[in-house]
């Protein structure tokens, strides 16, 4: 369309235009803005879940997402009742245009608020932001239909397939909604297995990845059906996608497998300290579709392929139960008496309030001090405690226990011994 034609259609439809109407649309508008604007104060005032946003307690991200609908309700209201208001002016005066116009830029408002509100990229926000004020530009102009028409004919045909600029525009917009909403759901999804107190731990994760599982497939189905792709022309790519997960997906494929065998036979769950025999250590965090992510006492993310907690070896150290033994060693002088010695730091450990004690313990897990060996410089002692948890971290219980050892035997003054030479200097007789 060239600028004369479109001079020629603004001029006719200026013509067409009667100028009593446009009081009467002004005024229509107004109302239909204040009300909806009262309306939503109303109900913004009245609704608990619009009086603060939480930050804290059971379904948070659902009662996150419940809080920012409160900027949509004033917008969705003002588009439904400048619909009502459309119908209103054709039955009044004959014309609607000008009601049409608010009711379009009603619709990129809320668009707007919705996209704001929800989208955290700011890029994807301005990107489904000017999209949506174009579709209401051409809408408004009458063009919508001639544009989608051009999009569709610059077309490519792949066997069956017709590939269109339209079908690739339809497909990005419903791609993002789809991801969009996908992650909303997933979040909100793992939120609430996760809040399921009387399932263990292990059938929670095994449910989040069931759930995962599913709604990656949905989302996958979907967005071909909006693409406008038969599901069954895809079936002659059957075979060759086994092929290509055989080669070139076979890592991905196997620890994708791998995690679901660790979440069916529960042999780690999240919380556990695991140790590998490479010296990689850390609590286990999260079990994602790949890996697994251990974090460590220094505030470091070691991620783990899936793979390896089953080729290889390594020791959970929390998994059954949370209680473990430590020990710790030093040295007496070979002239302390040991009888009262051990009495006293077997008193010392049993004080610390990490250490497990009591007698309804058995007896293998009470505190102990007992003689390790004869050294060269003094006797050799050996501490053997049982704590929860492990001893790193927040917890410093060996480090603590030597200072109390350390304190207790300066107050009975017995010596700690250390290695000491004598040096003779013998001269030979001239």
């Amino acid at each position: 369309m060239t600028i004369e034609e479109l001079l020629d259609a603004a001029q006719q439809f200026w013509r067409t235009v009667n100028v009593a109407t446009l009081i009467p649309g002004l005024g229509v508008q107004a109302a239909a803005v204040l009300v909806a604007l009262l309306i939503g104060l109303a109900i913004r005032s009245r609704v608990r879940a619009f009086e603060a946003e939480p930050n804290a307690g059971v379904l948070i991200y659902l009662r996150t997402m419940l809080y920012r609908t409160r900027n949509l309700v004033s917008p969705a209201l003002n588009v439904l009742l400048l619909g009502v208001a459309v119908e209103g002016c054709v039955a009044l005066v004959g014309q609607s245009w000008l009601v049409r116009i608010a009711q379009n830029v009603a619709i990129v408002v809320l668009l707007y608020r919705i996209i704001s509100n929800f989208v955290g990229n700011p890029l994807v926000a301005s990107l489904f932001t000017w999209l949506a004020i174009a579709l209401a530009t051409l809408r408004v102009l009458g063009w919508l239909d001639e544009v989608s028409a051009w999009l569709d004919a610059v077309s490519l045909d792949i066997g069956s397939i017709r590939v269109s600029l339209l079908a690739l525009g339809r497909t990005f917009v419903a791609g993002g909604v789809l991801f969009w909403l996908g992650s909303i759901l997933n979040a909100l999804g793992r939120e609430t297995i996760r809040n399921r107190h009387a399932l263990d731990v292990g059938t929670r994760e095994l449910a989040i990845k069931l759930f995962q599982i599913g709604l990656y497939v949905g989302t996958f189905l979907l967005l071909l059906g909006a693409m406008g792709i038969n599901l069954t022309a895809l079936a002659m790519f059957g075979g060759a996608l086994g092929v290509g997960l055989g080669f070139g997906l076979q890592k991905i494929a196997a620890n994708f497998i791998s995690g679901l065998i660790i979440l069916f036979d529960r042999s780690i769950t999240p919380g556990d300290y695991i140790e590998f025999d490479d010296g990689r250590a850390g609590t286990l965090r999260e079990l994602n579709m790949r890996s697994a992510t251990l974090e460590t006492f220094d505030g470091k993310d070691i991620i783990v392929p899936h793979e390896q907690f089953i080729t290889l070896s390594f020791v959970n150290w929390t998994h059954n139960h949370k209680k473990q033994r430590y020990s710790l060693e030093f040295s007496v002088a070979y002239k302390t008496d040991l009888h009262a010695m051990l009495q006293l730091v077997k008193e010392v450990v049993t004080r610390h309030p990490e250490v497990l004690s009591g007698p309804e313990l058995p007896i293998e897990e009470q505190p102990d001090a007992e003689i390790s060996s004869f050294g060269d410089s003094g006797v050799n002692i050996l501490v053997e405690f049982w704590m929860l948890g492990i001893d790193d971290g927040k917890n410093r219980v060996r480090a603590e226990l030597l200072l109390m050892i350390w304190d207790v035997l300066k107050e009975n003054a017995i010596e700690i011994p250390f290695p000491q030479r004598d040096v003779r200097i013998v001269r030979a007789e001239p």
